[in-house]
């Protein structure tokens, strides 16, 4: 059942709805019932399935081989904002290591180093918004 309060030229109503079967409709206003005829029947068929929003995957970081380390360009995995960036161009990185921190969806997410190498591009400063897959660095 679903109620209404409406207020009418200062008078206070509450109205439920009872019943709706094709154009007829039983209505409680201030306990009092009523049956009320539209101009237009209730509709017959059936509420249709909730959509289903469909994205892209995120492009992942494909590790590249060469010699020892592993050539790296890091993505963002989500939309976001850059809030601080832990290395610069030159540094070295180790697996794991923490590379910068970024705001996704109102969490604070940590980006990692997915093997050895040297931090060779940054394309990204603090402040930066970013969008999914957008390129954060490049590691070699």
């Amino acid at each position: 059942m679903k109620s209404y309060n409406f207020t009418i030229n200062g008078n206070k109503y509450h109205v439920d709805i009872v019943k709706h079967e094709d154009r007829d409709i039983t209505l409680e206003v201030n306990g009092t019932s009523y049956v009320v005829s539209t101009d237009k029947m209730a509709p017959t068929k059936a509420p249709s399935k909730t959509p289903m929003v469909v994205r892209k995957d995120a492009t992942p970081s494909v590790p590249v081989m060469s010699g020892t380390s592993v050539a790296q360009t890091i993505k963002a995995p989500l939309p976001g904002n850059i809030l601080n960036i832990l290395v610069k161009e030159g540094d070295s990185v180790q697996k794991g290591q923490k590379l910068l921190v970024y705001e996704a969806m109102k969490m604070e997410n940590d980006v990692l180093a997915e093997g050895n190498g040297v931090v060779s591009k940054i394309f990204v400063s603090v402040g930066d918004t970013i969008l999914q897959g957008a390129t954060l660095m490049d590691i070699k």
